[in-house]
């Protein structure tokens, strides 16, 4: 039985202005490089009486990369990492739902690079509020970690010390507020 509010359920639009779409990946083996999109939309449908008929889907503009440096940027977007040039969106459609505690944990399509791989985002609820206009809002913080060379993005060299200059392992971070659409 999930603690989710009556409220929560409908429709509800990602607003970008107030949202982060990110990841986390370890570089040289000591340090976490942090990245975001600017340039995302995304939906979802709650069911908060029964949360595993929910779904949501995601696209990103893969183009929109921020690092903090344009030179890295600019080698995420090339063929090494995600080809912008040929795919230039990331997706995410959800097949599945399913609780976890008190927690929604969305199965789906990831597609980086023209693969698809199924992921698991597992969702918490930071509540709902009211904006000053009368726009419902609602928080959802969503995390999952990857295998970038899942989606053939293997790109990566040695160090002398042992190891490789970047992780593997690529955390995703989710950081939404949504407005609820009439």
């Amino acid at each position: 039985m999930s603690n989710f509010p009556a409220e929560l359920t409908g429709t509800w639009e990602i607003d970008p202005g107030h949202s982060t779409i990110g990841f986390a990946v370890k570089h040289a083996m000591v340090s976490t490089t942090r990245g975001h999109f600017a340039t995302f939309s995304g939906t979802a449908t709650i069911d908060a009486a029964n949360p595993e008929a929910s779904s949501a889907d995601l696209e990103i503009d893969a183009t929109s990369i921020v690092t903090g440096n344009e030179q890295r940027d600019g080698h995420l977007r090339s063929a090494d990492f995600w080809d912008a040039d040929n795919n230039p969106k990331i997706t995410f459609k959800s097949t599945s739902a399913k609780l976890d505690g008190d927690d929604l944990v969305l199965v789906g399509d990831l597609t980086i690079k023209g693969v698809a791989k199924p992921v698991e985002i597992k969702w918490e609820f930071n509540g709902l509020a009211a904006d000053p206009w009368g726009t419902q809002k609602a928080g959802f913080d969503g995390t999952a970690t990857i295998n970038r060379s899942d989606w053939g993005i293997s790109w990566n060299t040695a160090l002398e010390t042992g190891g490789f200059l970047i992780s593997d392992k690529v955390k995703l971070v989710l950081e939404i507020e949504a407005n609820k659409k009439a």
